[in-house]
């Protein structure tokens, strides 16, 4: 699979990204909900941190994370560079592109959000405000909104430790980028053979 392809496939997935970031902090306001299925809605939530909402700590702990996440898309586009040239097999490169895309994608919300739109409290944000954005360059949030709520409702009394307590499936909320993440690395998992197949030795080889 050539490099133009997998470029593709990248850009493709930042454009739908970015896209339904962009409408979303434009004409949601934090927090506001709508109900599309059941078990799915749109759900307008940022996240100031790692996945499921976890941080670190201290003044510099955004900084660090963001520092880190432009770190590790350098080495992800290595990898990628590296398996093309190597003719690597399909599932191996649409997985690093899928991986990369969802990570640059994150990372886009990290570095610029902050210092190009307002915030959304109480309103719906302004993209590129007169007054300047709610942050500053590499403080930005990441927008969610994918929200899958399978199923709510109380546990049966029967079940240990949790029975009678309310329960909800699937509770994180998330985004284009993560489901690009999280289809990469499973495709790994799923095709690993495939993705790293075994050279076979000069000896078989020459028989």
């Amino acid at each position: 699979m050539s490099l133009k392809k997998a470029s593709f496939i990248i850009i493709l997935i930042l454009l739908i990204d970015q896209i339904s970031k962009i409408y979303i902090k434009t004409h949601f306001i934090l927090g506001e909900e709508i109900k599309i299925l059941d078990w799915f809605r749109i759900l307008f939530v940022e996240n100031e941190g790692m996945a499921w909402g976890a941080k670190i700590p201290g003044e510099y702990g955004k900084l660090l994370l963001t520092l880190f996440r432009l770190g590790a898309i350098v080495g992800i586009g290595y990898w990628l560079w590296d398996s093309v040239r190597q003719k690597g097999s399909r599932v191996l490169i649409v997985a690093i592109s899928f991986i990369f895309a969802g990570a640059l994608g994150n990372i886009i919300d990290s570095v610029f959000y902050g210092v190009i739109f307002e915030n959304s409290y109480g309103h719906i944000a302004a993209l590129f405000p007169e007054g300047g954005g709610y942050g500053t360059i590499f403080h930005g949030k990441v927008v969610d909104m994918l929200y899958f709520p399978l199923y709510q409702g109380m546990l049966p009394k029967w079940i240990p430790i949790w029975g009678g307590e309310y329960f909800s499936f699937f509770e994180p909320v998330f985004n284009v980028a993560d489901t690009a993440i999280s289809t990469g690395v499973s495709l790994l998992l799923l095709f690993n053979k495939k993705a790293f197949p075994k050279k076979e030795s000069e000896s078989q080889i020459e028989n």
